[in-house]
């Protein structure tokens, strides 16, 4: 009589259990089945190696050869204490990180951003000196070294713009690299691509050097839209200073070969 009530309890026991087992089972299945029908992430929504850094120290070095081609009046301190300084900062940043960018060597980015920073201050100088001796009549009627002037400064702000870029996107090449942030600031045509063939695309330093000259060519926008109010604001001043200098050396150049 009094084994009923225990008989009773195991039985409703084996019954949750086997119903329980049946909706794990459930549950898995309906899983597998939306992960089958869920497209992968692209690459630059998921963690991925970091950017080699060599790409874009390669445009440093590019932009300092520039800046040792103006006349020493442009210079903003010494024609060659600033790029000497730039290259050994170049120099120890690569020394530190020669594959990428530790996320957590907060110094090498800030030795980055340094580094970047002086050359955009540097090349800034270089063409506030070019508006005022045009403006002052300072190149007197020589179009040829007002031309290559004007062209490595232009060139420079291409370089140091398409750094900015590579360096501030989504909080830089390492953040990106470890999706930290899945928000962009600059969309890019692929990231909206449904290609199957573009899932392994994300952008790297190319991909911001195009972006950087086009809109210095273009001064607006082409194919990649700037989404966050820094990026457009970036994107603003870069156009400026690249419409400024286009358009006062060319028309002086013109003036004076006529």
């Amino acid at each position: 009589m009094h084994d009923r009530p225990g008989a009773a309890d195991a039985s409703r026991h084996h019954a949750i259990e086997a119903i329980r087992r049946e909706l794990a089972r459930l549950e898995g299945a309906l899983l597998r089945d939306a992960g089958d029908r869920c497209p992968r992430q692209p690459a630059w929504r998921r963690v991925t190696p970091v950017e080699s850094r060599r790409t874009a120290a390669l445009a440093v070095v590019v932009a300092i050869g520039l800046q040792l081609a103006l006349p020493d009046s442009l210079a903003l301190v010494s024609r060659w204490l600033l790029p000497a300084l730039e290259l050994a900062t170049l120099a120890a940043l690569l020394v530190a990180g020669p594959s990428g960018i530790d996320p957590e060597s907060r110094w090498l980015r800030a030795g980055s951003l340094g580094l970047i920073g002086l050359l955009s201050l540097a090349n800034a100088w270089s063409a506030t000196l070019l508006v005022v001796g045009i403006i002052t009549n300072r190149f007197g009627d020589q179009a040829g070294p007002l031309l290559s002037t004007g062209a490595a400064i232009w060139l420079t702000n291409i370089i140091a713009f398409a750094i900015w870029y590579w360096e501030l996107d989504r909080g830089g090449p390492a953040a990106r690299a470890h999706a930290r942030r899945l928000d962009a600031d600059f969309l890019f045509v692929q990231m909206q691509s449904t290609d199957p063939h573009q899932l392994e695309w994300e952008p790297t330093f190319t991909d911001y050097l195009y972006l950087s000259f086009t809109n210095a060519t273009a001064f607006s926008p082409t194919d990649v839209m700037p989404l966050t109010r820094w990026a457009k604001m970036l994107m603003l001043l870069q156009s400026l200073v690249s419409l400024t200098t286009v358009a006062l050396v060319i028309a002086r150049a013109v003036n004076i070969l006529h």
